[in-house]
C-alpha cells in the first residue's frame, strides 16, 4: 500500500502493472488503494469480457476514446485527477495491455493500474509492448511478519523491532510458525483460518488454488506445453525429497532433457508459481548475477502452504517438532526462509571441494552467505569453509537457536525472520566498524 501511494504522487508516473501469482491479493489491494486514495474507482475485469468490451479494444486504443467509451459503459465520470482506473486480468485482452503504451505517451495524467495472474507470461513473449512505458510491482503471498499482523500480533512484531536480540515470546511464535507452515500466506487461506480455525477448510481452499493453477496450464498453452508444465509442477515435491545441488530433469520424467522442459519452467516462473534460484561458484565477486550458472538451479514454490498441500504433508508432521524439520531433508525450512527473503535476489553457492551454502546474496558491495539449519543442530561445514575462503563481513545462519551476533556470525531464529533486515543492517554496521 505504501508503494502504491508513492506511485500515485511520483513525478513521471507511468501506468502501473501489478504482477503476482493467482490469488495473492492483487485485485483486493488495488481496489482498497482506490477506496483509500481516490474519490472514484473505475474497475474493468477482462476475465470474461463482454463482446462490447472486446470490440472497444479491437478498435482505436487512443486514450481519450477508451476513457470516453468506458464512461458510457460504466455510467460514471472518469477524472484524471481523482479516479483510479483498474484493468484486471488484462492479459485476456492483449490490445488492452498494448493500450497502456498510449496512456503513458499521450495521457500520462490518468491514474491507471493493471493487474493479472499471467502478465509475466504475456509481457515476456510480447513484441508490441515497448520497454520503459510502464511501472511494475510484484505482489507476493504473506510472509511471516504479515501473518503475525493478520493474527493480531503486531505488538510482538513491534517489540522484536525495538529489541532485536531479545528472545522472548518463543512459545507463542513457535505455535504461529507451525500454523504458518500449514496455512502458508495466500490471503484467502489465512483469512479463513483466522475466522474458522478449520484445517479442512484450509486444505479445501488450497486445493482450489492449486486447481486454478492447473487449469491455467491448459487454458493458456498448447497441449504439449501444458503436459510438460504439469509434469514439472507435479515433480516439485520429488525434487525437494532429494538433497541435490540442482533441479534434476530426470525427476520430471525418466530420460527427460533440458531443452524439452525449458519452456515449461519459464512459464511457471513467469506465472509467479515457482521461483528459480541459480547456482554460483564464486563467493567474492559482484554482481553475483553475472556469475550465475543458468543451467544449474533450484525451483521453489510460490507459497509454503501450497507446497505443503501439493506434497501432501499431513498435519501430524507439522505438529511434530522433529518431523517438521526432517521432512524433505530440511528443505521445508529452506522454502520458509526463501519466502521471507522474497525481495532479495538469492543464489545458492556450491564448490566441488567444499559443498553447498543454501543461499548467497549481495548486500551493498558485499556477499552474504546464508545457511539454513533445521532445528538446533547448527554445525555447517560448508558455511565454515566459505567464511575461511572468502572472509565475508557478515555470515548468516537461520535456525531454532536464539538470535545472536557472535563476532561476524549472525544466528537468526526462524521466528525472528520478520526483523531480518534490521538484524542484518545492525550486524553489518557493527562488524564493519
Amino acid at each position: 500500500m505504501l508503494e502504491l501511494i508513492k506511485w500515485k504522487s511520483r513525478s513521471g508516473r507511468k501506468p502501473l502493472l501489478l504482477e503476482g501469482a493467482r490469488q495473492v491479493g492483487k485485485t483486493w489491494l488495488l481496489k482498497e488503494f482506490g477506496k483509500r486514495c481516490f474519490k472514484n474507482v473505475a474497475y474493468i475485469n477482462f476475465q470474461n469480457p463482454s463482446q462490447e468490451l472486446t470490440d472497444l479494444f479491437n478498435g482505436s486504443i487512443e486514450p481519450k476514446r477508451i476513457v470516453g467509451m468506458l464512461e458510457l459503459m460504466l455510467d460514471m465520470k472518469i477524472s484524471a485527477d481523482d479516479t483510479l482506473l483498474i484493468f484486471d486480468e488484462e492479459q485476456e485482452v492483449p490490445r488492452a495491455l498494448t493500450s497502456l503504451k498510449y496512456f503513458c505517451e499521450d495521457a500520462p495524467e490518468y491514474h491507471i493500474a493493471a493487474a493479472g495472474s499471467l502478465l509475466g507470461i504475456f509481457l515476456h513473449k510480447s513484441t508490441s509492448f515497448p520497454v520503459g512505458k510502464i511501472d511494475t510491482m510484484k505482489l507476493e503471498s504473506l510472509d511471516f511478519e504479515e501473518y503475525l499482523w493478520a493474527n493480531g500480533r503486531e505488538k510482538i512484531v513491534d517489540y522484536l523491532k525495538e529489541n532485536l536480540f531479545d528472545n522472548h515470546f518463543k512459545e507463542i511464535l513457535y505455535d504461529l510458525f507451525k500454523y504458518y507452515i500449514f496455512t502458508g500466506g495466500m490471503p484467502a487461506v489465512v483469512a479463513d483460518w483466522i475466522e474458522n480455525h478449520d484445517f479442512d477448510n484450509v486444505k479445501r481452499i488450497q486445493k482450489e488454488i492449486i486447481g486454478n493453477y492447473r487449469t491455467d496450464f491448459s487454458k493458456h498453452t498448447d497441449n504439449t506445453t501444458a503436459i510438460r508444465i504439469r509434469q514439472v509442477f507435479e515433480s516439485l515435491p520429488a525434487q525437494f525429497a532429494k538433497k541435490n545441488d540442482k533441479f534434476l530433469y530426470g525427476t520430471v520424467k525418466q530420460g527427460a532433457r533440458a531443452r524439452e522442459y525449458e519452456l515449461a519452467i519459464e512459464w511457471l516462473i513467469d506465472a509467479g508459481i515457482v521461483r528459480r534460484v541459480n547456482n554460483v561458484k564464486v563467493g567474492n565477486k559482484i554482481p553475483l548475477k553475472a556469475y550465475a550458472e543458468t543451467a544449474a538451479f533450484k525451483l521453489y514454490f510460490v507459497d509454503i502452504g501450497l507446497f505443503r498441500y501439493l506434497a501432501d504433508i499431513p498435519l501430524e508432521v507439522i505438529h511434530s517438532k522433529e518431523a517438521i524439520f526432517d521432512e524433505f531433508n530440511g528443505l521445508l525450512t529452506e522454502q520458509f526462509v526463501l519466502q521471507q527473503l522474497a525481495k532479495y535476489n538469492l543464489f545458492f553457492w556450491t564448490s566441488d571441494r567444499i559443498g553447498e551454502v543454501d543461499y548467497v546474496m549481495q548486500y551493498q558491495a558485499d556477499i552474504i552467505p546464508i545457511e539454513v539449519k533445521s532445528g538446533t543442530n547448527v554445525k555447517a561445514k560448508s558455511l565454515k569453509m566459505f567464511r575461511e575462503n572468502y572472509s565475508p563481513k557478515v555470515s548468516v545462519r537461520f535456525s531454532l537457536k536464539d538470535t545472536k551476533l557472535d563476532d561476524d556470525l549472525l544466528n537468526v531464529s526462524l521466528f525472528h525472520s520478520p526483523v531480518f533486515d534490521l538484524l542484518l543492517d545492525y550486524s553489518f554496521n557493527k562488524c564493519v566498524k
